[in-house]
Formats: structure tokens, C-alpha cells, sequence
């Protein structure tokens, strides 16, 4: 590979941007190529949404997807991302997004301590350019410690270094503090929920810890909301 080649790689982004929201600018015009991305907030904070929001429109701007889900059967997958406005039957239907639900294996995972060495020798999961893993958190709580947490972030850089993007989400309090610290520390970008009720509305917040790489000017802290028929919704008062 020539040098002005290896530059043009390195500074490849992988952009999401659809034309009802601003989230993509937000987030610095997209993930650069190679970025380890941690999402963590608690439970119904929206780290799905988010995710789901993000993998459709990098389908949608041509980059396939593996979408790892703790959370959803296929139907309820497919029948969430019509509810919030995000067709995906085409996706799937071309192999521009692989879905695979995990929830019978995050049960099973329970009585087995070598999941994660499961998870990793499944190489077909991570053929595609983006890999989510919604939650990371649940599919490795029962066979996780530091050795092994090491040893699937290693995995994952490995991963990196092949230009892939892995997103993962984390569940506050799913994993001991000491393995969170290991994914954040590793982290390229990190960011975190967090959610306030006022009245009848839920006001949600995205942090922006850490982005490494950024080709554009990434917001510190991003409001948004979740409606139904329209999906994920900047708020024009958020912090940029």
C-alpha cells in the first residue's frame, strides 16, 4: 500500500446521516474507521434507540451492518424500527444488515463460562464493516471477569486494526466497575445517557466523553427525544 493510500484509509469516516435529524453533524459527520465506540446508560435511558437510529443510516449511506441484539427477536426488531419511521425490510433483504437476536443465548450464557469464547470464535458475526452489540453488558455478565474482558477487548482492537467499527452498549450496573473501567478506558469514543422526567416528558441527554478522530465538530452534550412515526430527535437547544 502506497503512503498516500494508507493516509486515505486512516482517515476514512463512516458517516449516518438521514434527512429528518441532525445527529450525524453532531457526532462529527461519523465514525472514523477503526473506533471502539462504548454507549452505557441504565435501563430505558435509550441506548437501543440510539443504535438503531445509527445502524439504519449507515445502511443507509451504503455500510453494511451486523446488529448484535440482547433485546429483540427479529419480528419485534423489524416491527421497532417501523414504529420509529426507519424501514429496514429492504436492508435485510439485500444482506445489507445481518440481525442477529441473542436472547436465547443470553439465558443459556447463565450455566456456560466460555461464552465469551464463543462470542469470538464466531467469525461470521464480524464480516461486515460495522458491528453492534446491543447489550454487551448482558451477553458477557455471567462469564466475565478481567482476564477474559482483556482478552474480548483485545479481540475487538484486533478488529480495529482491520478498519472495522465496533459500537457496544452497556448496561449500568450489569458488570462489576472494574470491567466498565476496562471498556472505557479502551474506548475510542465513549458516551453516556442520562434521562430526567419533567412532567410529562422524558428529557434525554447524550455525553460525549470521549471522541477520537473526529473529522468535524462533535457536540458535548446532545438533547434528544424518541417519538413514535418519526424515531430520534435532535433538540435545536442542545449543547453543541
Amino acid at each position: 500500500m502506497k503512503p498516500n493510500e494508507a493516509d486515505e484509509v486512516q482517515n476514512t469516516i463512516y458517516p449516518f446521516p438521514i434527512e429528518r435529524d441532525e445527529f450525524n453533524d453532531k457526532l462529527g459527520k461519523g465514525f472514523p474507521t477503526g473506533s471502539l465506540i462504548v454507549l452505557e446508560g441504565g435501563s430505558g435511558q435509550g441506548k437501543s434507540t440510539i443504535t438503531q437510529r445509527i445502524a439504519y443510516g449507515l445502511i443507509e449511506n451504503d455500510t453494511n451492518v451486523t446488529f448484535i441484539s440482547t433485546q429483540m427477536t427479529t419480528k419485534g426488531f423489524i416491527n421497532q424500527m417501523y414504529s420509529l419511521d426507519y424501514p429496514i425490510a429492504q436492508h435485510l433483504l439485500k444482506n445489507r444488515l445481518l440481525y442477529i437476536p441473542v436472547i436465547p443465548l443470553v439465558k443459556a450464557a447463565k450455566s456456560r463460562l466460555d461464552f465469551i469464547e464463543r462470542l469470538m470464535s464466531a467469525e461470521e458475526l464480524f464480516n461486515n464493516d460495522i458491528i453492534v452489540i446491543d447489550t454487551i453488558s448482558a451477553l458477557i455478565k455471567y462469564s466475565a471477569n478481567s482476564e477474559k474482558s482483556l482478552e474480548l477487548i483485545s479481540f475487538f482492537k484486533k478488529l480495529n486494526g482491520m478498519g472495522k467499527v465496533i459500537i457496544l452498549t452497556v448496561e449500568s450496573g450489569q458488570l462489576e466497575e472494574e470491567l466498565n473501567a476496562m471498556f472505557r478506558s479502551s474506548s475510542d469514543i465513549y458516551m453516556t445517557l442520562k434521562s430526567k422526567t419533567m412532567g410529562s416528558e422524558v428529557k434525554r441527554t447524550l455525553i460525549v466523553n470521549k471522541f477520537t478522530g473526529a473529522k468535524g465538530k462533535v457536540g458535548q452534550l446532545i438533547g434528544f427525544r424518541i417519538e413514535p412515526k418519526v424515531g430520534l430527535v435532535v433538540e435545536i437547544a442542545s449543547v453543541a
